[in-house]
């Protein structure tokens, strides 16, 4: 089970030239991704194993979507190359003269996803011991969104599901307030899952057979989306005074 939480989040399965989409969570792609990382696998090197883990998604925070708009020129006032090169393989020059480029890339802020991953116990508790000592720095999507800690919250028998039924809620503190002032202190949340299984009724293209940057390929799962009541993890209302005091409730944060 993963805490996938940070600033910003990306996890694009279509993106193309100058705009970088995201998904609203995290693809298997993108989890893949991570694992590979940890383990220290090159992008060269197969998935292997990897692609017979099962994967389940628990929205816990949604977040909201950020655009970050970009330009490009070049600092000595020359035109841009275009994609296509000579036959000395140097980029040609745009045509006519292009000057400025615009990008735009599409982020998840302040959003927090629980994800399980399904598979043989010695393959997750491989993986477990990977995420704890990561050989490659690990990723929410892109090089630029770092995760925040925890990300292992542990390993469990059972099904998936199940798992991802009894797993704390892991929202951030701001929006677990907003939730307790609107709601009070119920002892169970119902979150929105996506879990990976053979009967799913909906079809995602996102995952990878190769990660190679020059051949990079991709197939098809399919999807089952539902619901699962998960703890909060509010103290009980005769709790002591002192529990889950919020030294920063003072100032409104």
């Amino acid at each position: 089970m993963l805490r996938l939480a940070g600033p910003l989040q990306s996890w694009g399965d279509q993106s193309r030239f100058n705009r970088r989409e995201t998904r609203p969570e995290p693809t298997k792609s993108g989890i893949l991704g991570l694992l590979a990382a940890a383990q220290g696998r090159r992008r060269e090197d197969p998935p292997g194993e990897l692609l017979d883990l099962a994967l389940g998604i628990r929205v816990d925070q949604a977040g909201t979507l950020l655009r970050d708009y970009h330009t490009v020129s070049d600092y000595r006032g020359r035109p841009l190359p275009q994609a296509a090169v000579n036959a000395k393989g140097v980029q040609k020059p745009t045509s006519p003269a292009k000057y400025t480029h615009v990008t735009q890339r599409y982020y998840l802020q302040d959003a927090v996803f629980v994800a399980g991953i399904a598979g043989p116990s010695s393959l997750v508790d491989a993986l477990a011991a990977a995420i704890r000592r990561p050989a490659f720095p690990l990723a929410l999507g892109r090089r630029s969104c770092p995760p925040t800690q925890p990300i292992l919250l542990g390993t469990y028998d059972g099904a998936l599901n199940e798992a991802l039924g009894e797993q704390p809620w892991q929202a951030g503190h701001a929006a677990r307030r907003e939730f307790q002032r609107r709601h009070g202190r119920p002892p169970s949340i119902d979150l929105p899952t996506t879990i990976e299984t053979l009967d799913g009724d909906d079809v995602v293209h996102d995952v990878p057979t190769s990660f190679s940057l020059r051949d990079r390929r991709f197939t098809s799962r399919r999807l089952a989306h539902s619901w699962v009541s998960a703890p909060t993890g509010f103290p009980e209302p005769d709790a002591p005074t002192g529990a889950g005091h919020d030294p920063f409730a003072l100032l409104g944060w």
